[in-house]
């Protein structure tokens, strides 16, 4: 079973604060160097129609069209698109409930969800019927989810008595952290096939003993592929830094799991 973390409810409202408290040009530039950009670019259709649901501010879709690729963005945020579309003139994007989208069946070729699934209390299933109706044949889906590592794994009882106390003093469901096979057991369950399962952003609970400065804000993220860590670092701090992102250190810190599938 994932396990269920207990703050505050991911509401609209929660979201609408969330996205108010960010400054959209600084998320592009983010989104620019970011290593998971590229790792997303890889992982998507060489054309067709990319639809990033639950896009924020619309960073990533304004990206993405930078780069030449045809990207619409979906969230149920009203005021964040609002600043979205007031910082990116002319990127398309529009207010829709992520599980019923105003869209007719198979016309997307890539749906693009990052750190979005893991919200609905009733589980992911709801989110991905529907990536599933809108996306073509052969189409693809590239998704994350925060990842229940090696790390916590091995820490879950004390996380979940922790937010069980939470929930006992008024706390709500927040979201879901999954282990690898429950990423891919979900994805099969709705009608993909899976082909990579990919951890990243390691050890964020370190960064204040690394050489990371300021908080990461949503779709950033460190590189994913395992071995190949940022550029740029040189001495032991650079030789740490390239140790995290060997596979072994990712399965066991990685904070999310990029899942890249296909529609069966």
């Amino acid at each position: 079973m994932p396990l269920a973390h207990y703050s505050r409810a991911a509401t609209q409202e929660f979201w609408t604060e969330h996205w108010g408290g960010q400054d959209a040009a600084a998320l592009l530039a983010v989104a620019r160097r970011s290593p998971l950009t590229d790792l997303i670019e890889r992982s998507l259709p060489e054309r067709g129609l990319v639809l990033e649901a639950g896009c924020g501010l619309g960073q990533y879709v304004a990206l993405l069209r930078e780069r030449g690729r045809a990207a619409v963005g979906a969230d149920w945020s009203a005021e964040a698109l609002a600043r979205g579309r007031r910082a990116f003139p002319g990127v398309p994007v529009a207010a829709m409930d992520l599980g019923a989208l105003g869209l007719r069946p198979a016309v997307v070729a890539a749906y693009l969800s990052l750190g979005v699934v893991e919200h609905d209390p009733d589980g992911p299933g709801r989110l991905l019927a529907e990536a599933h109706r809108v996306l073509g044949p052969g189409g693809r889906l590239v998704l994350s989810v925060p990842y229940l590592n090696g790390a916590r794994r091995i820490l879950r009882p004390v996380l979940a008595s922790r937010y069980r106390a939470v929930a006992r003093d008024g706390g709500r469901f927040y979201q879901f952290l999954f282990t690898r096979r429950e990423v891919r057991g979900f994805l099969e369950a709705a009608g993909f096939r899976v082909l990579s399962l990919t951890p990243y952003d390691p050890a964020r609970v370190l960064r204040s003993a690394l050489p990371l400065r300021g908080a990461r804000p949503k779709g950033e993220g460190s590189p994913t592929v395992p071995g190949v860590a940022p550029a740029g670092r040189s001495g032991a701090r650079g030789v740490a830094r390239a140790l995290l992102y060997t596979l072994p250190m990712l399965r066991l810190l990685g904070h999310m799991i990029l899942a890249v599938a296909v529609k069966g």
